[in-house]
């Protein structure tokens, strides 16, 4: 890896992609210290510190800690991943994206439109939501209180800011390297890295042993132990693969004949990505979530105590039940992501159409049976380490004794060393490109020299 960064620093046109990828990242720093108006940052602090809604925890790690300053940037990406998996649904559900996504470049065009217009739309509808919520919160002194017109411009703050970050994204894709809106999920969440690193330390006695808000060298060493295990697992999962060997049969092209090859379809374990996660996270503290919204904490009222009852039922790690439904949420939408990522018939359809077959297997149904028997069980490793990574995430703490950590288990790390992989792949992908360009000059011209050089024979002769 250092070798091929070291490579790529050394070609003009990639370093000046990296460069701009850094740069960006420099604005997304900026940005998420620029606060907007009307909060009690005091008040703030101690809502997360009281970890009253789960919810609001994930959102300031996917925003690098700008949620828990409510700055411009407080919403982060989110909207717009919401806004990905609702159109991949849609795509599914609904035939006439489904025949735009298959168009090409004009059709992917033109949902990533639709894509834009429905993360404003959610962005929006969140920041209003967040904005009526946290003026619930803190009594005598709210977390929020403004006027109408101040929260009008609150809301279009944090609207401007999540599309800001979209068009970023976008710009880091065209311009950078890798694909730009993970990267910029990736930059928020190792921007909260130092936070996180500097109330660990804060918290570190050389006599401590985990008890209370002390934390020793053996429990640094235990989270020491599960990141790096945790991290390898994750690297071995997301770069496998059951490669399933196909066979094409001797076709004629125009006027030549293409010969019998070989080769296989690469079948990956982990095809849903963190996606099923989020799935999960969301449908679990949906709920929550929404009696949060109509309770008032100040009073002992119906929704507050519904609202207990249901976050307790609903967030993973409180409680058995609540771990076991989660797990069983991933496996399901892990399932039903692969499905709807890799259609078994249409592909079965397209091997028999271009003459291809999967050896010792019939084309056609056969063939469907066995692609379909291989995909459910190679998900199925895939959705139980999803399940234990994604569990990971609310044991840690109890575990190791480190509770101020967060990067150990769950989506933070499963998004941080998928992205970081899929960059170095894409850079790699640019080396590769610039080599054979320039193989294919340095073939051209050597036979512009032998042209030549037989040219200047022919005049001595």
């Amino acid at each position: 890896m250092l070798r091929t960064l070291a490579i790529a620093w050394a070609t003009p046109e990639i370093r000046r992609r990296i460069q701009y990828v850094i740069a960006m990242f420099g604005v997304f720093v900026v940005g998420l210290h620029i606060p907007v108006p009307g909060i009690n940052s005091a008040a703030m602090e101690r809502l997360f510190s009281q970890g009253q809604i789960p919810f609001l925890q994930l959102l300031d790690v996917f925003s690098g800690g700008a949620f828990r300053r409510f700055t411009i940037f407080a919403m982060g990406i989110t909207p717009y991943i919401n806004a990905s998996i609702i159109m991949q649904l849609l795509s599914a559900a609904i035939p006439a994206l489904e025949e735009m996504r298959k168009e090409g470049e004009a059709g992917q065009k033109q949902i990533a439109k639709y894509t834009r217009y429905l993360t404003a739309f959610l962005a929006l509808f969140q920041a209003l939501g967040l904005t009526v919520m946290l003026s619930n919160f803190g009594g005598a002194t709210p977390v929020f209180s403004a006027d109408l017109f101040t929260r009008f411009q609150v809301c279009v703050s944090l609207t401007a800011g999540t599309c800001f970050l979209l068009w970023m994204g976008e710009m880091i894709t065209e311009k950078g390297i890798g694909q730009g809106v993970s990267l910029i999920i990736f930059a928020g969440i190792m921007a909260r890295l130092p936070y996180d690193v500097g109330i660990t330390l804060r918290n570190f006695s050389w006599g401590g042993v985990g008890g209370g808000a002390s934390v020793g060298p053996l429990n640094l060493l235990g989270l020491l132990l599960m990141f790096v295990a945790t991290v390898m697992g994750i690297i071995y999962v997301h770069l496998g693969t059951r490669r399933i060997p196909i066979q094409h049969a001797k076709k004629v092209v125009g006027n030549r004949v293409v010969q019998a090859q070989s080769s296989y379809l690469p079948f990956k374990v982990n095809v849903g990505g963190v996606i099923p996660i989020i799935f999960a996270i969301s449908l679990m503290m949906f709920p929550a979530t929404i009696v949060t919204w109509l309770r008032n904490p100040n009073t002992q009222s119906f929704w507050t105590q519904a609202a207990e009852w249901i976050q307790r039922y609903t967030t993973p790690g409180a409680h058995w039940v609540p771990s076991l439904l989660y797990a069983l949420l991933i496996f399901v939408f892990t399932y039903f992501y692969a499905a709807i990522v890799i259609n078994i018939p249409e592909l079965t359809e397209n091997l028999k159409k271009y003459g291809s077959y999967v050896p010792g297997y019939r084309p056609g149904r056969p063939t469907q049976d066995y692609l379909d028997r291989v995909m459910t069980r190679i998900t199925f490793a895939g959705a139980m380490f999803l399940a234990v990574v994604g569990l990971l995430q609310y044991y840690t703490g109890g575990i190791t004794g480190v509770h101020t950590f967060s990067l150990v288990g769950g989506t933070s790390l499963l998004i941080v060393v998928g992205v970081a992989l899929d960059t170095m792949q894409n850079l790699e992908s640019h080396l590769v490109m610039r080599n054979y360009g320039g193989f294919i000059k340095a073939q051209a011209g050597g036979r512009r020299h032998g042209a030549a050089a037989s040219l200047g024979s022919m005049r001595l002769s």
